[in-house]
């Protein structure tokens, strides 16, 4: 599950929602009125400038914020027009801060004034080009997109219409190849007219970004991290390569069980696995498939969902575990708002969006979280990492609005995933949900079981931004858009495409992410980044367990190395805040390996006498 986190008011300023930006210059609050050629521009009036920008941009995200969680939680024609409203003022706000910005771009100011300066341009997704009609335009597409992704529906062969809700979750629990073949091609009939209007966003993203001095879409984003742009794609290649020789061999074994299930001539062994069996509708993570592929003897000897139970946890109590772990490290109690504003259940009465997120409204103390708790052990989970977004966002609020916010795009879900890793058998134990620790042999299921979740999706979430990047720098030119993703599917995952596809194909545009906009790289850096987090708070811990058995519960030690680089938010550049939990200013996926471990030794084992590779 990604949630989603409605974080700082710069965030909710200026976010992925700029797909529909209209540039519109005519305000007159705009605090900068003189352009370059009328005055030269000084460090004090990028200054002035800077103030007037954070009070506009303060006012605009608790208004923002404030429709959009009345939006969330009471769904109607009229929270959606006040919603929609409330976007397109902030939108139009954006690249009014952006362009203004960009005038001082020759302009000698300070490191900080510079940080923020780059934060207003940088944090603009998909920049809409100077021109009145060529930014309508660009919004039109993004609307026009995001609504045949949401309204895509398929009507099987046997007539009946299904959603992508539908499709996926068949996806997730059917065993029949046709049926889920039916099922992976049916959704990919949406894609193909999102085509012609995704090219022209393209060219029209490419200008819009030019125009704030880059060279292309792609090297805008990849400007996001601290670092020239360039350096940064040659790091997550590093990072993928370290992590590789593990997924290759999960893959190696998930394929020859896949192969026993569905026979070898359906799973060569000695080719890609076909993509609509590994249990998601992108193949993007595979955890749908443990029973497939389960160790023998794995069950750990209890299931969180009926401990819950029997010791009488309903959704309050389950959101005041998660809290306590967040105390035992030496962190504030939520404030008392949190629990009268935030939305734990679903409600009877009315339609809301129930998808796990966690909310700031004020970029203060008005934290929540907006779920419709499950009692089971995986929404247990996914509280301890929501509430870890809520922490995060409180440690940052004394920070400048510029830099509230996290250290990169990765490291606000990093954390959620952080704390969400030392949910072990042991913290069970110590808040009295289990009785016994189960002993180091049924480790093995339960790793198998995360690394199907998180090893599998590594890969995935490299490649989606690759190819983009290449897209937008016109290295993959439109007719072979479909050729090129299905290139570095196989390259990178080992995944191919089941069937052949059609000249028109549009394959990319049946991921959310790429008709919606969204930059994914965050996603493959949180997935790196939360085990070295991890590992680095267990050893400040003074943890003696094996890696993946560690939880930093109660120790007020580790709470402390945290808070401090979560109060940093993005002041500094990424690397500084790494290097205050870790001691290094580089990210490192061995970590990943540590905490794996015991598993990439059972896979060998198993892989033994195996053709691996593909």
């Amino acid at each position: 599950m990604k949630t989603t986190i409605k974080t700082s008011i710069v965030a909710l300023c200026i976010t992925a929602a700029l797909s529909g930006c209209n540039d519109d210059n005519k305000n007159t609050n705009a605090p900068v009125q003189a352009s370059p050629q009328q005055q030269t521009l000084t460090s004090q009036d990028a200054e002035a400038f800077l103030a007037a920008t954070e009070n506009e941009m303060k006012a605009l995200g608790i208004e923002g914020a404030r429709a959009a969680w009345i939006y969330s939680n009471f769904i109607t024609e009229d929270t959606a027009a006040l919603s929609a409203a409330s976007d397109q003022k902030s939108t139009e706000a954006g690249v009014r801060f952006a362009m203004e910005a960009a005038k001082f771009d020759d302009v000698q100011v300070s490191a900080e004034q510079r940080r923020k300066l780059n934060m207003l341009k940088q944090s603009l997704v998909m920049p809409a080009p100077q021109d009145e009609n060529k930014s309508a335009e660009l919004a039109k597409i993004g609307s026009e997109l995001g609504g045949m992704y949401g309204k895509g529906k398929y009507t099987t062969k046997a007539g009946e219409t299904l959603s992508l809700g539908d499709m996926t979750s068949t996806m997730a629990t059917s065993r029949d190849y046709d049926q889920l073949l039916e099922m992976w091609q049916g959704w990919r009939t949406i894609s193909p007219a999102m085509k012609p209007m995704f090219v022209r966003q393209t060219e029209l993203g490419n200008e819009g970004a030019q125009g704030l001095g880059y060279k292309d879409l792609g090297a805008m984003w990849r400007s996001n991290y601290d670092m020239p742009a360039d350096d940064f794609a040659k790091e997550l290649d590093r990072l993928w390569d370290q992590v590789k020789p593990l997924y290759d061999d999960l893959h190696c074994y998930v394929r020859s069980e896949l192969g026993e299930q569905y026979g070898e001539d359906k799973v060569p062994q000695d080719q890609p696995i076909p993509a609509h069996l590994l249990g998601n509708m992108w193949a993007q993570s595979w955890g749908n498939i443990y029973d497939v592929v389960a160790p023998e003897d794995a069950d750990p000897g209890y299931d969180v969902t009926k401990q819950l139970a029997k010791h009488n946890y309903d959704e309050i109590k389950m959101v005041k575990g998660a809290e306590a772990f967040f105390t035992s490290l030496g962190f504030d109690a939520l404030p008392e708002t949190f629990w009268t504003r935030s939305l734990f259940t679903k409600p009877e009465d009315r339609d809301v969006i129930c998808h796990a997120s966690a909310w700031n409204l004020d970029s203060q103390d008005d934290i929540r979280i907006k779920m419709c708790i499950q009692k089971t052990g995986e929404e247990f989970n996914v509280i301890h990492h929501e509430l870890g977004h809520n922490f995060y966002q409180r440690a940052y609020k004394n920070q400048p609005v510029y830099f509230q916010n996290s250290a990169n795009d990765g490291f606000h879900e990093a954390i959620g995933d952080t704390i969400a890793l030392s949910v072990t058998p042991k913290y069970l134990k110590e808040i009295g949900l289990i009785d016994t620790i189960p002993d180091e042999s049924k480790d093995i299921g339960l790793l198998m079981k995360m690394a199907l979740e998180k090893i599998a999706f590594i890969p995935f979430g490299l490649l989606v931004d690759q190819w983009r990047w290449k897209v937008y720098s016109g290295e993959i030119a439109p007719e072979n858009y479909n050729t090129a993703w299905w290139e570095l599917r196989e390259k990178y995952q080992g995944v191919a495409a089941p069937v052949a596809r059609d000249a028109d194909a549009f394959d990319p545009g049946a991921k959310y992410h790429v008709p919606g906009g969204v930059p994914y790289s965050r996603y493959f850096l949180a997935h790196i980044q939360q085990f070295e987090f991890h590992k680095a708070l267990c050893e400040i811990s003074g943890n003696t367990d094996p890696i993946h058995r560690c939880s930093i519960y109660n120790s007020k030690e580790a709470g402390s190395a945290l808070n401090t680089m979560l109060e940093m938010g993005s002041s500094q550049p990424w690397q500084e805040a790494y290097k205050v939990l870790t001691g290094n200013e580089q990210m490192d996926a061995t970590a990943i390996l540590d905490y794996f471990a015991p598993l990439h030794t059972w896979l060998k084992d198993k892989n033994q006498g195996k053709q691996c590779g593909f």
